[in-house]
């Protein structure tokens, strides 16, 4: 049975719900994230976008970039709300919902008679009627091409990748689209005269597995449309973490504080962008030359940045003066069963 995966993502959603919510924001530059010049955007509507603002670019260049930029405070609890409202019209066609974050899923409609696309269409239609928000979507029999299809005919807009046409749709791929080649990876590609997915298919799995190791096996099959991945229902996550490993170790404590302010942001706007968990505790963990680790951990909720300078500072005493060669800034969530204990 061919398979019919559709994936949903709604349209600048948090920006989106902040227009919304004041319609005299309608038209204009909207950031949502820090109102402080050390503070960074949690996501930009396509009117900030067109002046290069984007997600975790940090406030100050956002206002260097479009000084007319109109800043919000994150409420992620309005967000959550809406995310609920939209999970809920997915429950009415699918059990097999995979949320990716609030604002995006894969749903498998594989069991429905109807066809994908008309399926998209009438969520996307549902999904405005009863939030006033946009979503975009992409069909197709697997995954990875429809996430790649739901961002092709963005915003409010949907794209249907048949069976007999993936390979087509993919000959003509840019690599840059396939999910885990980013600037690196298109630089190391552009050195073997690789810009599209039709030019990874010149290459054998053999010698894309001698060039490139594992990765190279995966681009073969990804180059090719290939993904047997499942809609997986239960994606519950026990942690988040950003890590940093150094080309050289490192025995200042002032300038890991730098890197660990850098991987703090970067924690804080991953939770409040892919996750609906709450924060049991914020971690931070250090690894030393020698190869031992720490680990120091304070319970709470709040992603302050002097929460984990302070950790950092436990951490750094416990290593008595050895360098460290990788830090890490993380949380961890509250399972279902800590959650019925605050009850």
């Amino acid at each position: 049975m061919t398979r019919k995966i559709v994936h949903i993502d709604m349209d600048c959603f948090y920006a989106a719900i902040e227009v919304r919510d004041d319609p005299s924001l309608e038209g204009k530059p909207v950031g949502v994230g820090g109102s402080s010049g050390r503070g960074v955007l949690t996501t930009a509507n396509y009117e900030a976008r067109k002046f290069g603002c984007h997600s975790a670019m940090p406030v100050f260049k956002a206002r260097q970039l479009c000084p007319e930029i109109i800043l919000t405070p994150v409420r992620f609890d309005v967000y959550r709300e809406a995310s609920s409202q939209v999970r809920a019209i997915f429950a009415r066609y699918t059990d097999l919902v995979e949320p990716l974050s609030l604002d995006e899923a894969y749903l498998d409609m594989s069991h429905r008679k109807e066809s994908g696309a008309a399926l998209a269409q009438e969520i996307r239609e549902r999904i405005y009627e009863e939030t006033k928000l946009t979503a975009s979507a992409g069909i197709a029999p697997n995954k990875l091409i429809a996430k790649i299809a739901s961002d092709w005919n963005k915003p409010n807009g949907q794209l249907e990748v048949k069976p007999e046409e993936v390979d087509g749709f993919m000959r003509g791929l840019p690599v840059a689209k396939l999910h885990g080649v980013g600037k690196k990876g298109q630089e190391t590609l552009a050195k073997l005269s690789v810009s599209t997915c039709g030019d990874l298919r010149r290459f054998s799995k053999i010698e894309l597995a001698e060039k490139l190791g594992r990765w190279g096996l995966e681009l073969f099959e990804r180059s090719r449309g290939r993904d047997d991945r499942e809609v997986l229902v239960d994606r519950t996550r026990k942690s988040l973490s950003k890590e940093r490993t150094f080309s050289e170790n490192i025995n200042d404590l002032d300038w890991l504080m730098n890197v660990l302010r850098k991987l703090r942001v970067e924690v804080e706007e991953s939770v409040l962008r892919k996750s609906d968990q709450d924060v049991k505790s914020r971690v931070v963990k250090l690894k030393f030359d020698d190869f031992t680790q720490t680990t120091a951990e304070t319970a709470g909720s709040e992603m302050e940045e002097s929460v984990y300078e302070d950790l950092l500072r436990l951490a750094w005493s416990r290593g008595e003066g050895k360098p460290v060669r990788l830090l890490g800034v993380g949380v961890r969530f509250a399972s279902e069963d800590d959650q019925m204990n605050l009850l």
